[in-house]
């Protein structure tokens, strides 16, 4: 017998007033009343527990296809360079490292400028992480004290719309930063061009999401504990959006995603494309301006 879904009261104010906005399957999308976040409510025990994950580890994060595009250097460019512009040195930890492909990136080309550490709750995929030379903390971050230490800067590359308590995850990350210290939150832009165009038949409207973020709502879940340094908007995947429009809303299983990621890097690896990559550029920059990329980032700083 399945364990009894989760009810939830919203992750930004805590208010229960809310309305359904999308069902799509079993998942069930609502929007608060009171702040306007939208999160899924109710929620599967083992999306809440993480134990999805640890059970889903070996046969998506660590698929050839996903390892293959996780490791390219070209898969966290942006990131990077917007955690380079902002930290330059210090100690890092990244929470939901999964396969410490971006540890291991920022190790491999500054070696002398990190101290890193990964954390995660799927087990195989930090098995990995620690074959590339990337140190990890397993289990729940909200139970770890990690020795004491605390950090220049914590990054949560798409970890906060898989969570059921985001907020607790971010008052956790504050106090484990030192004074001033910064926390990179990258989440899926639920105002982005593909959400308008696709609504729930987007790919990323899925029951591993359970809230779905604009600026304004992640500004304000972090608002209590951090400042805001910067905003930006950062990707986009024409590709995703032609074939969820053709799919109409079909499950796209791990394999596909997967498989999707590999192509799209090694695309961007391929030095007869650049007239494309500079279109692309142009594009994304102009929905960047309009707020419209697929991807929200904000960094953050210590109060």
């Amino acid at each position: 017998m399945r364990d009894a879904p989760i009810h939830r009261t919203c992750p930004v104010c805590a208010r229960s007033d809310s309305q359904l906005l999308w069902q799509k399957g079993e998942l069930h999308l609502v929007r608060c009343g009171d702040c306007g976040m939208i999160y899924a409510n109710p929620i599967p025990v083992a999306m809440a527990s993480g134990e999805f994950y640890d059970a889903a580890g070996t046969d998506y994060y660590l698929s050839p296809a996903k390892l293959e595009g996780d490791y390219a250097d070209v898969r966290f460019e942006r990131e990077i360079r917007l955690f380079r512009k902002h930290c330059p040195r210090g100690s890092v930890l990244d929470v939901g490292c999964s396969s410490g492909a971006f540890l291991f990136q920022l190790k491999k080309h500054w070696p002398g400028d990190y101290e890193i550490l990964g954390t995660d709750v799927s087990g195989p995929p930090l098995d990995y992480a620690e074959s590339r030379g990337v140190p990890v903390v397993r289990g729940d971050f909200l139970e770890q004290d990690f020795g004491g230490q605390t950090f220049n800067a914590i990054t949560l590359w798409a970890v906060i719309e898989h969570l059921a308590e985001p907020k607790r995850f971010l008052e956790k990350a504050h106090t484990l930063l030192k004074p001033g210290g910064l926390c990179f939150v990258l989440v899926p832009n639920f105002k982005s061009l593909a959400v308008r165009l696709l609504g729930a038949r987007y790919r990323y409207v899925y029951e591993q999401h359970l809230n779905y973020f604009t600026a304004q709502t992640l500004t304000a879940i972090c608002a209590p504990k951090f400042e805001t340094v910067e905003t930006h908007f950062k990707h986009f995947n024409p590709v995703v959006i032609w074939q969820d429009w053709r799919g109409g809303g079909r499950e796209v299983s791990n394999s596909e995603r997967g498989e999707l990621l590999k192509q799209t890097t090694a695309l961007k690896q391929k030095p007869w494309l650049q007239p494309v990559k500079l279109l692309y550029g142009l594009t994304e920059k102009t929905l960047a301006t309009f707020g419209l990329a697929d991807n929200v980032v904000v960094i953050f700083r210590k109060r």
